[in-house]
């Protein structure tokens, strides 16, 4: 079945690792992808000690979208093309029981991962495979594909003040 988490509000990521963690608790084979995301994310550190979860690799640095050059964004573009690419390949060749695709709906809001091939993956992708994915407004065909699908709508958040994100809440 297809998962969707989205919206303004805080808890898309965490709400993907505490299933992620659920399924993988359950003996089922779990592939964690981040996008917009560098090896520093907390969650990353717990993830790569759980059996039957394979976590791919993030950059050691990236900016955030709206403060790269077009040149970095380019390189970006590229970068996560290719961990998707090979992340989709290797979830159908290896045989995971689910897929998280963390801050999908971001890159290709971005213009740096192509819609249509996203759906591509989701549309051909054996019913056995569970795929989850979050971000901030995902294109509507996502939504009415998706078996579940979760709003997390931001009431209040310290951004609002102009606090910024701290360790082990935001990141």
């Amino acid at each position: 079945m297809i998962h969707v988490y989205y919206g303004d509000g805080k808890g898309k990521t965490t709400a993907a690792v505490g299933l992620a963690l659920r399924a993988a608790g359950n003996k089922m084979k779990v592939m964690f992808v981040q996008f917009l995301k560098t090896e520093f994310s907390g969650e990353r550190n717990l993830l790569s000690a759980v059996e039957n979860v394979t976590l791919t690799a993030c950059p050691q640095e990236l900016k955030f979208t709206n403060e790269m050059t077009p040149a970095e964004r380019q390189q970006a573009a590229s970068l996560f093309r290719g961990i998707f690419e090979r992340s989709a390949a290797s979830a159908l060749s290896a045989r995971y029981d689910m897929i998280v695709l963390d801050e999908i709906f971001d890159v290709m809001n971005e213009g740096m991962l192509g819609e249509a091939e996203v759906y591509e993956f989701i549309a051909n992708a054996p019913n056995s495979i569970e795929i989850v994915m979050t971000g901030h407004n995902p294109p509507q065909r996502f939504l009415d594909e998706a078996d579940y699908v979760t709003e997390m709508k931001k009431i209040r958040h310290p951004y609002d003040r102009g606090l910024t994100g701290r360790i082990g809440i935001e990141f």
